[in-house]
């Protein structure tokens, strides 16, 4: 059976992930990951998270996949002792002297897509360095991934779904150039999400923006579209990749379960025998829910072609208000007690997230206030009857569709 591995970039996001059927998921602590711009676990945080994944019989992998110096080398020595204490069930490493180091201890060795791994030899090289596992090169296509699976020692795994950088591996010094900060040290700002304007010498411009009427001198030709994958799910099954891998370290818990419910309920449609029977019924909605979030349009990468389509903005049809927060719940009846700050009205659907909820969608059918039925109501502590459990402090957001 294959993995389905998802990003949680905090709590919340990890039990979105196990609540949607991830069969493991990762994350990143802070100084040591790609992602150092947005929210990361701290170490201390570390202990519990796998607790929980554990509890739920669900691995729980952390990311130490950046460049590091000497003295980073230093305090890395020391966090692999707690990393270890903590039981996570591999590291995702790049660095040849992180790999060094962690070879020190019993944790797993997973080799990071930043190592940018392209064939198969490369492979039994890092199998003899003590790598277990392997995330393949972004830059593959399938033929090239079912090649390297038919000789490699280890196990594979490949993205099939999120964000695709414009640079090898994300090897890129545009957010360096501009803003001095390190993409390879997970600070990247993304300049190649802008639009921008070329000159050239002989007084030509070409305006990488929105494209208007298919265009070519009019998008963002920096800004690739999205990966997604989830109607080729057979084919990659069939081509023995051990591990799927979600992009999305950076996005929000509903993205988390969205993008994972979608794409553990293709896979399982596989591994039931029922693609051929269900899947042109299912592909459509699993799309339309994926295109519900956060992304940039949608193709599939490398597998198939080299990708020529530009993205937009975020293509996501719904955007998230933050309207209140869950005071109580009351179990044996299943009704929150919500403090509100904004409006809300029967017949809108709300998102509840919290650290052990995750992330959950309810279309609100009924709400009273000291027993008695409203249909709207603002700035004001109401009783919401729920489908799921939800918890104390946990925040509600408003669901508004998007033109």
């Amino acid at each position: 059976m294959v993995e389905l591995l998802a990003p949680a970039r905090d709590k919340r996001s990890v039990s979105a992930a196990i609540n949607n059927n991830a069969d493991s998921v990762y994350v990143g602590i802070t100084d040591y990951n790609m992602r150092a711009n947005v929210a990361n676990i701290e170490l201390s945080d570390i202990g519990e998270i796998s607790k929980q994944c554990h509890d739920n019989d669900k691995k729980l992998y952390v990311c130490t996949n950046t460049i590091v110096s000497d003295y980073q080398l230093e305090k890395y020595k020391k966090q692999l002792n707690k990393l270890e204490e903590y039981e996570v069930d591999a590291l995702i490493i790049s660095d040849m002297g992180m790999l060094n180091i962690a070879n020190k201890h019993e944790i797993p060795i997973h080799l990071s897509v930043q190592a940018n791994v392209t064939n198969s030899e490369a492979l039994k090289v890092y199998k003899e360095l003590g790598v277990t596992r392997a995330v393949l090169s972004r830059e593959l296509s399938l033929e090239d991934i079912k090649n390297i699976k038919r000789s490699s020692p280890i196990e594979i795994e490949t993205f099939v779904h999120g964000a695709m950088c414009v640079a090898i591996s994300g090897r890129c010094f545009l957010s360096s150039y501009f803003y001095d900060r390190n993409a390879n040290c997970g600070e990247c700002l993304q300049p190649c999400r802008q639009e921008w304007i070329l000159n050239s010498t002989e007084e030509k411009q070409l305006i990488l923006s929105q494209p208007e009427d298919n265009d070519i001198e009019k998008s963002r030709l920096l800004s690739p579209k999205d990966m997604c994958m989830i109607e080729h799910i057979p084919e990659l099954i069939e081509a023995g990749i051990d591990a799927f891998k979600i992009e999305g370290r950076a996005r929000a818990p509903d993205y988390v379960s969205t993008v994972t419910n979608c794409y553990s309920d293709a896979i399982k449609l596989y591994e039931n025998g029922l693609w051929d029977q269900s899947s042109k019924e299912l592909i459509p909605k699993w799309k339309e829910e994926l295109k519900s979030v956060f992304n940039r349009g949608f193709d599939t990468g490398f597998y198939f072609r080299t990708p020529k389509e530009t993205s937009l903005d975020n293509q996501a049809t719904y955007k998230k208000v933050d309207i209140g927060q869950v005071t109580n719940f009351y179990k044996k009846i299943n009704v929150a007690e919500i403090k509100l700050w904004d409006t809300l009205e029967v017949g809108d659907t709300i998102i509840i997230q919290g650290n052990k909820t995750g992330s959950v969608s309810e279309k609100v059918s009924s709400m009273q206030i000291d027993g008695k039925n409203i249909d709207k109501v603002s700035n004001y502590s109401v009783g919401i009857k729920l489908e799921n459990v939800v918890r104390e402090n946990d925040h509600v957001y408003k669901k508004v569709l998007l033109n």
